[in-house]
């Protein structure tokens, strides 16, 4: 194919929205290091192997360039270099023809926006199936870009109109992943400007719902000699963002799943709770430790469920804001290519005999991108609907459950600390008791005359001992006997009362 070029669209998460611009994420700076990374290893363009010294969030501190993000704040332009596209300069090819890499470098939002195209040169040089790995694509591979948002991988190349764009499109689309264990699937097909547009997807096999490890690829085959390259370049902003949100609602709507998910698993914590803790309101031992261990679990617990919960209203306030972003950059993508409508033309061409040979299409956007805004993107935003009210519920049962294993744990310690009490007054009286006897004793020990005692204790002292421990005996005895019989009549009365 001629005229052909091999486009990169990387998206790379800045900052969240909640935090702000001026705190960014601990791996912001990701996507621009790898890219430079590539350029001394692989893709050894010399402007990509500097590419840092280009950046304005880049500083040269200590004879390196370190990451400086606030220079990007306030500035007035989404441009990260002060000169615009950064021409990354050329490299050869075993097959007699050079490379030409340009890199955009974006900010838009809170996202990065790498886009790295790939030129044959001369231009006019047409390039086939096995020449497309001089320009190495397994280097731009997700495994090796690492956009925390996802990436796009775009293919334009013009054809004979005799070729059969689908076979060839499934060709490059398997040569852009060669020698890896990524296997493209053909998922949507339609025109884009006049030319023909193919949509692969290609799951990682250890991840296949992430769609951050997924190498999302669009062959566009011009076989009709409609201007697609000028069009492209009147919506290239459209374009850019119109991949940047759709890339960012599978993004919100793969998190949102796996937030629903976390928050399932800590409702089943909470049924295992529950269980718990009618098993624990059938036993009498070791009954208050468990529940204030409880007790100090579930708060944390509901704290990670509601946190879910608003995770999940952000998620879809995310989502909802991309879709409408996705559909201004859409419709005015179609309102390009309509602009650009050429049918009188078409129908003067037919009369001639001239329209298999000068084929000019009417220049629209794929019903496949329409169809994703209509049908999946609604799909998605009902679906964590569903998921937000299917766990709502949930919050007040956290609340219940609390506020029951409190009161009980209350009643228990208070029946613990009256059996406490109880039992240092009982103690009291007999120890109280048993000293005094003990002192009385001491005094008249001498006097007593008792043959029993005398056998076995003769010794004074021991004497003391003896009668000092059969008074605490005594006293405790009674103590006790006297305090079953106050709650004992404590009861009674309540008794009485309850049945008045």
């Amino acid at each position: 194919m001629k005229n052909f070029s091999l486009s990169l669209y990387a998206f790379h998460l800045r900052h969240t929205l909640t935090d702000g611009a001026s705190k960014v994420d601990e791996n912001a700076n990701l996507l621009w290091e790898n890219l430079a990374q590539l350029g001394k290893n692989s893709l050894c363009f010399p402007g990509l192997k500097d590419l840092r010294s280009n950046l304005v969030c880049y500083e040269y501190e200590k004879n390196e360039y370190v990451y400086k993000p606030k220079p990007e704040e306030g500035r007035l332009t989404q441009w990260l270099s002060d000169v615009g596209e950064l021409d990354l300069g050329i490299i050869p090819t075993l097959g007699g023809f050079k490379i030409n890499a340009k890199l955009q470098p974006f900010l838009f939002k809170n996202t990065y926006i790498a886009d790295l195209s790939l030129l044959p040169e001369p231009r006019n040089i047409s390039i086939n199936v096995q020449q497309l790995q001089y320009f190495k694509p397994s280097c731009l591979l997700p495994s090796k870009i690492q956009g925390s948002l996802g990436q796009t991988l775009l293919i334009y190349g013009e054809v004979e109109p005799y070729k059969n764009c689908e076979a060839l499109a499934k060709e490059f689309s398997s040569a852009l992943v060669e020698g890896t264990n990524l296997k493209p699937v053909l998922t949507n097909q339609g025109k884009l400007f006049g030319s023909f547009l193919f949509e692969y997807q290609a799951p990682d096999p250890d991840e296949p719902d992430n769609p951050a490890k997924q190498c999302h690829i669009l062959i566009v085959l011009n076989n009709s000699y409609s201007p697609t390259v000028e069009l492209f370049g009147k919506a290239y902003d459209w374009l850019t963002n119109l991949f940047c949100s759709y890339h960012k609602i599978l993004f919100e709507y793969h998190k949102a799943e796996q937030r629903y998910q976390e928050a399932i698993e800590v409702y089943s914590y909470l049924e295992n709770t529950i269980q718990k803790f009618n098993g624990l309101a059938k036993e009498s031992k070791n009954r208050l430790p468990e529940l204030k261990k409880l007790l100090a679990e579930i708060p944390q617990k509901s704290l990670d469920y509601t946190r879910c919960l608003q995770d999940l209203e952000t998620d879809y306030t995310t989502i909802s804001t991309n879709i409408t972003n996705y559909k201004i950059c859409l419709d005015n993508i179609t309102a390009i290519g309509s602009a650009n409508n050429t049918q009188p033309w078409q129908d003067f061409l037919s009369k001639i005999g001239l329209d298999k040979i000068i084929a000019i299409d009417e220049a629209n956007s794929p019903q496949c991108w329409r169809d994703f805004l209509n049908k999946d993107c609604k799909k998605y935003q009902e679906q964590i609907q569903i998921n937000i009210k299917y766990l709502v519920p949930g919050q007040e049962i956290f609340r219940q459950t609390v506020e029951t294993i409190r009161g009980v744990v209350e009643i228990q310690q208070a029946e613990s600390d009256r059996s406490l009490e109880r039992t240092i007054q009982v103690l009291g009286v007999g120890f109280g008791g048993g000293a005094i006897i003990s002192g009385i004793a001491t005094e008249h020990i001498k006097e007593v005359n008792i043959p029993l005692i005398h056998i076995y204790i003769k010794n004074p002292v021991s004497a003391s001992i003896f009668w000092s421990a059969v008074a605490t005996l005594g006293f405790t005895m009674f103590a006790l006997l006297v305090t079953e019989r106050k709650w004992f009549w404590l009861k009674q009365i309540v008794r009485y009362f309850r049945k008045k």
